[in-house]
């Protein structure tokens, strides 16, 4: 076993158990590349080994589907018999989570080989892959998250549907007043106690806004220099906002689309990129940036329909993707403009970023800013042109064929997507053909299970039609 230059230090552990005599219990926390929480619940008195010596898990929890179930298709893990691998806590994420009460609290785990290389299909260790490759160009990102998410009913109906959770009144709301204060008002309660388990676990979460439909919220996360730190605020915001939410006999659903008729939940990615001096290379007057940051829009813009199966991971996923639904339908980029994929905000001149808009909620935070990084690189390397902007509405065709370019659609079957990826040369080679080849295994098996299953509307549709 050999300790990996990255772990938490021992110190932090002791120090945070001197500081806080009332917790007893400590969930080390990993998240695999279905993008779900799994880890261990320690005993006080095991925290202080775990950071010692890490934790051993079983290779397979890297590559069990969203379901939890095993994927038999993973042939290295089950090559070398499912051998452990070592988990060591994440520096600094050390943290109590007040809904789980006084004695509790959390940590981060990464994914190690037991000779200290990082797993290669760790999302951590993805990320952490290519952002090597701004920094051997003496460049930074700089990233923030912005989450959307539905406050539901903890209890689902009888005939197993979701319904929005009701108000204070006992109401539900038939209909939202997007950024509406009495919707923030209704749901005060739990918005308190969310930003305070935020901000006992140092996650910068910020302002909150009643979305586009009941029950549907957004808050905004800060930005950080540290892409894998602002992936880790995203993963822990939203480990918060579902214990927060279980507290006041509710569920916070991070799913793509929970609802037909309603507006779909986004993982809204803003994107800068600093020099060696903290400068922000794509810093200029016009809203249309630098020379740089078309670039990188560029790279952006041509990797989104290969990298769509990590942004758009599940089958409900392409339910989001729908005409005027603030969901994009097609590449491109555009200035101010919500219609398209990447768009560029108005706002100050050291601020200048763009925001990548295709990623649902349901999105892992650290394999999407890994994509969406990938393609800043790529476009940076070899100077893309991102095309004109789009002009007005981007789900309009004739708005889509910018400059004589028509924007590609962007892949709205969920097979076709991880065949995509899976043969997307510019992914293979940041994110590693390991992991690509992976996670689209993973994805495959899903969508084979997915699509076995005989549902009630195959009933309705065909039963007595055929």
């Amino acid at each position: 076993m050999i300790r990996p230059a990255t772990a938490a230090p021992l110190a932090e552990a002791e120090a945070f158990l001197a500081a806080h005599p009332q917790v007893e219990f400590v969930d080390l926390m990993y998240t695999n590349l279905a993008g779900v929480a799994r880890g261990k619940r320690l005993r006080r008195h095991e925290v202080v080994a775990a950071y010692a010596g890490g934790r051993y898990l079983p290779g397979s929890v890297l590559v069990v589907d969203i379901t939890g179930l095993d994927i038999a298709e993973a042939g290295d893990i089950w090559a070398d018999g499912d051998a452990d691998r070592l988990a060591w806590p994440v520096a600094g994420s050390l943290a109590p989570t007040p809904w789980q009460g006084a004695d509790s609290a959390t940590a981060l785990l990464a994914m190690h080989e037991l000779d200290g290389r990082p797993c290669a299909l760790d999302p951590r260790a993805i990320l952490a892959r290519v952002l090597d490759r701004f920094a051997a160009d003496g460049l930074t990102p700089v990233i923030a998250c912005e989450l959307e998410f539905y406050l539901i009913d903890a209890a689902r109906t009888a005939d197993g549907n979701i319904q929005v959770a009701p108000g204070p009144d006992g109401r539900r709301a038939p209909h939202s007043q997007v950024y509406g204060i009495a919707e923030l008002d209704a749901a005060g309660g739990f918005l308190r106690d969310l930003w305070a388990a935020c901000d006992a676990m140092a996650v910068p979460a910020g302002a909150a806004i009643a979305e586009y439909a009941p029950g549907q919220f957004e808050m905004t996360l800060a930005h950080r220099t540290d892409a894998l730190a602002a992936c880790d605020d995203a993963v822990r915001f939203k480990h918060a906002a579902k214990g927060v939410a279980a507290v006041h006999a509710r569920a916070a659903t991070f799913m793509a689309k929970p609802f037909a008729d309603r507006s779909g939940s986004g993982l809204h990615v803003h994107v800068s990129v600093d020099d060696e001096r903290g400068v922000n290379i794509f810093a200029a007057e016009s809203l249309s940036g630098t020379a740089a940051m078309r670039h990188a829009i560029g790279g952006v813009t041509a990797g989104l329909a290969e990298g769509m199966a990590i942004f758009a991971p599940n089958a409900n996923s392409y339910r989001r993707f729908r005409r005027n639904s603030y969901a994009p339908i097609r590449a491109g980029w555009g200035l101010n403009n919500r219609t398209v994929p990447v768009r560029v905000p108005a706002g100050p001149t050291a601020s200048r970023r763009f925001e990548h808009r295709v990623s649902g909620a349901d999105a892992n935070p650290y394999l999407a800013v890994a994509a969406i990084l990938a393609g800043v690189h790529d476009g940076l390397t070899r100077r893309a042109d991102p095309g004109p902007p789009t002009v007005g509405d981007g789900y309009n065709d004739e708005a889509a064929a910018r400059g004589g370019r028509v924007s590609e659609r962007l892949p709205s079957d969920w097979a076709y997507a991880i065949e995509r990826l899976a043969r997307s040369a510019t992914l293979r080679d940041y994110l590693g053909a390991d992991a690509v080849e992976m996670f689209a295994t993973v994805k495959r098996v899903e969508h084979d299970r997915y699509t076995s299953v005989v549902t009630a509307l195959d009933y309705d549709w065909v039963l007595r039609s055929a």
